[in-house]
This record gives structure tokens, sequence and C-alpha cells, in this order.
């Protein structure tokens, strides 16, 4: 196996079935004894939660209602 020019590498479909290393799961890489270990991260929040809690942090920038803006999303328009 090679390193990509981006520092990347494959891991074999076999090793992430055997550790359950699904997309978007979060490794973390250690080095022990001169050796690099990747760890699978321990999951403290469903899917998705990391999103919700950026949402939750952000700050509205707009003077519009739910109303209107769901009126902009469907293309209608504003009176």
């Amino acid at each position: 196996m090679r390193i990509t020019s981006k520092g990347q590498v494959t891991i074999p479909l076999g090793i992430r079935e055997q550790c359950g290393l699904l997309p978007h799961t979060r490794v973390r890489f250690v080095v022990e004894g001169g050796r690099v270990v990747i760890e699978k991260e321990a999951q403290e929040t469903s899917p998705g939660s990391e999103g919700v809690q950026r949402l939750r942090r952000a700050r509205l920038r707009t003077r519009l209602s739910t109303d209107e803006l769901l009126a902009l999303t469907r293309g209608e328009e504003q009176p």
C-alpha cells in the first residue's frame, strides 16, 4: 500500500468491516514504539449531532421569519 501525495491510504475492506469502521467514523492516530496505530474513537453522540450542535451555535443573520425563509426555498414570491 502506498500513501498518496495528500497523505491518504485506503484501509482494506476486510479490516474496515472487522473493526466497524464505517464512513464518517472518527479515528485517531497514536504512535507506539515507532509504529502508527489507528484507533476508532468512542462515539459520544449520535450521527448528525455534530452538525446540529454547529447549527445551535450559529447566529441567525437575517430578519426574515421562518415562513418567509421557507417561501424562498420553495421559490414562492414574497408579498
